[in-house]
């Protein structure tokens, strides 16, 4: 059974629930109505025949005297007087087709309240109502029965239960009509969805788009737009899957490339050359580098990046990078321009990691004559470092494209030294497992990458702050130059 169907099936079904309960209540309050009236016509008939008779007493004898029966109740309703115990027939009105002389509500006779009782008589319907005559409020010698035909009360209702049936029959019908018409109208853009998913599908076309054709914002509305969003992020994706193993083929393929090409050259001269050695122990590190880092990016990715949290002191962290980096300076001048004390928590290797592939990569792009310069501050609970360049700049278009991975500004140049675009994109995960960011900024005076990290709380901090090139352990800024 489809959607559509489905919703007509339910809404029909309500409908019908809801048309057949106002119908009988609709048919039982008439019907009520109308037979209440009757009873009362009937009951204020037989308290005024009751009330007109009288006694009369002829020599220790009385009689109930009964006045003409023509003179009560309307020309529908028809009379008898009955004698108890005998229970025969003393009075009947002559207002009737019919001569009836049994009695109207036999079981009436043998009551001593009031009753009213259905009865068919000759064909006919008739509500009969039966009140014992009483003497001074003692023994019942008499019963008055009164009756009316509900013939007009069995017509109503009859006509009023086909208009009920036959109406509430062509409401549901319209209402399945016109539910199926709105559920076909409101489900179309599903259709669209459903067809665009296949052709996407069948012919692999992640940039094809669903047209929005109705309110935007609406269940359905609000679903088109999601699946747009999805469809962007997984073209996203997929286009980043692609340029992924393409990059990494190719950045694979080069050192495996030198180090086939010096194990043949090691095979023709039938010994071992130091230079070749040497590049095969190059490449070799190099692949080994860069396996590692895809490694490291996928356990991020996968929520599985082993990580420490113990407190770190950002300054003696950071004036180890800056002496590990003076080998990579090469003719750039790599300088502290302030550093203050400041605490985090996390890992201290991975923190290193970060900061040692900031400096680097702007050694890297710094030329000859340049200046590379670090630096650590504290504002507002962060604690902020700092690694600025004069280097050759990043243009304004490729800024936000930086921290992806395997991208490259200067693709060749990253290549000759070494460098496969993963550098920037671990610094930016390690800085997000850590709770922080990384900022970029860049001119074409040089670029300028700002790490923020989280303060440690005071109350976690259990180990006794290191002093820093024989000074305390109160803030600290010093100069120093290559």
């Amino acid at each position: 059974m489809t959607l559509r169907l489905r919703l007509t099936f339910w809404y029909s079904a309500v409908l019908a629930l809801i048309i057949a309960l106002f119908g009988m209540v609709v048919y039982g309050i008439t019907t009520f109505t109308l037979i209440n009236q009757i009873d009362t016509t009937l009951h204020e008939t037989g308290d005024q025949i009751i009330g007109a008779s009288h006694l009369h007493n002829v020599q220790d004898v009385q009689y109930l005297i009964i006045p003409p029966l023509e003179r009560f109740g309307a020309s529908r309703i028809y009379v008898q007087v009955w004698r108890h115990p005998e229970n025969t027939l003393v009075a009947s009105s002559n207002n009737f087709s019919f001569n009836y002389t049994d009695p109207l509500d036999p079981q009436g006779l043998s009551q001593t309240s009031q009753t009213t009782r259905d009865v068919m008589i000759n064909g006919q319907h008739l509500r009969v109502m039966s009140t014992p005559i009483t003497i001074n409020g003692g023994a019942v010698v008499g019963y008055v029965e009164a009756a009316s035909p509900l013939n007009q009360v069995d017509l109503a209702g009859n006509v009023l239960l086909l208009v009920l049936v036959a109406g509430g029959a062509a409401a549901v019908a319209l209402a399945a009509v016109v539910g199926w018409l709105s559920a076909h109208q409101a489900l179309k853009p599903l259709d669209t969805i459903t067809q665009t998913a296949l052709q996407i599908t069948r012919a692999d076309d992640l940039s094809r788009r669903i047209t929005m054709t109705g309110p935007a914002h609406d269940e359905v509305g609000r679903l088109t737009e999601a699946f747009n969003d999805t469809l962007e992020r997984l073209e996203r994706l997929f286009n980043a899957q692609r340029r992924f193993l393409a990059d990494v083929s190719h950045e694979l393929r080069t050192p495996l490339t030198t180090i086939r090409g010096n194990v043949d050259l090691l095979r023709l001269m039938g010994g071992a050359d130091p230079t070749s050695l040497d590049a095969i122990q190059s490449e070799t590190e190099r692949m080994s580098r860069l396996v590692g880092d895809l490694l490291l990016l996928a356990q991020s990715d996968a929520g599985t990046l082993p990580t420490a949290r113990y407190p770190v002191e950002l300054d003696t962290l950071l004036l180890e990078v800056y002496r590990e980096s003076q080998v990579l300076a090469r003719g750039v001048t790599l300088s502290i321009d302030e550093i203050d004390q400041a605490i985090v928590l996390g890992d201290r290797d991975r923190l290193q990691q970060l900061l040692l592939n900031l400096v680097s990569n702007a050694l890297k792009f710094t030329p000859e004559g340049g200046r590379v310069t670090l630096s650590l501050s504290l504002a507002n609970g962060w604690a902020r470092i700092v690694v600025s360049d004069t280097g050759i700049g990043i243009p304004p278009d490729e800024l936000s494209h930086v921290f992806e991975r395997f991208y490259r500004v200067d693709k060749a140049r990253t290549r000759s030294q070494g460098g496969a675009g993963l550098g920037l994109a671990i610094a930016q995960r390690i800085a997000q497992i850590h709770g922080g960011r990384i900022e970029a900024a860049s001119d074409s005076h040089g670029s300028t990458f700002s790490v923020w990290l989280p303060l440690a709380p005071e109350k976690t901090i259990t180990q006794p702050l290191r002093v820093i090139e024989g000074k305390s352990s109160a803030p600290l800024a010093i100069k120093k130059a290559g």
